[in-house]
């Protein structure tokens, strides 16, 4: 048997299709659409990945503690995630409405509350804020594009990203407060 999604949610995807109906329609210009994919992968985990790894670098001092930090902080955002997709069962936009096209892009599972991808930048960002602000300028531009990918690309929808923001908000709060 089916998990029912909340009747929230049913809800809001009658209020939101439109939205994600008229970002999905951007995407018939062909560079949009290739920076969108772009951002969507790289939010998927090499961007991430290459940031825990590269602490050392980025500070010699504290580096490695932070390496750990940051991957900690992060499997726990995984497993929180996986649990409210879960148990939530939010169907995915272009799932629940033929009038919004998936734009080439797989989805990892068929449900889309919250977004892990957006939960991850904002994270990742917020973080970066606070260790090496200097990373900041390049890495807050493709955060945003990752969370404007996901409801570009038809697989969430803008609450979608927003819970996935306020998710990356608490798991960095609470890793600054646990590690620093």
């Amino acid at each position: 048997m089916k998990p029912l999604p909340p009747a929230m949610f049913d809800r809001l995807d009658l209020i939101e299709w439109q939205l994600c109906r008229r970002l999905v329609g951007c995407n018939v210009h062909r560079p949009w659409l290739m920076l969108l994919r772009l951002a969507s992968r790289l939010g998927d985990w090499p961007l991430w990945v290459g940031l825990i790894l590269a602490q050392p670098l980025i500070d010699p001092v504290h580096g490695t503690q932070r390496l750990l930090a940051y991957t900690a902080t992060a499997l726990v955002a995984i497993a929180v995630y996986r649990v409210l997709k879960t148990r939530l069962c939010r169907e995915r936009p272009f799932i629940t409405f033929t009038g919004i096209i998936r734009c080439g892009e797989p989805a990892r599972d068929r449900y889309s509350f919250p977004s892990g991808h957006t939960m991850h930048a904002v994270l990742f960002c917020l973080l970066t804020a606070v260790h090496a602000a200097w990373l900041l300028p390049w890495l807050l531009p493709i955060a945003l594009l990752i969370a404007i990918s996901r409801v570009g690309l038809g697989l969430h929808y803008l609450s979608d990203v927003v819970a996935g923001a306020l998710l990356g908000t608490g798991f960095a709060w609470l890793s600054l407060a646990l590690f620093g």
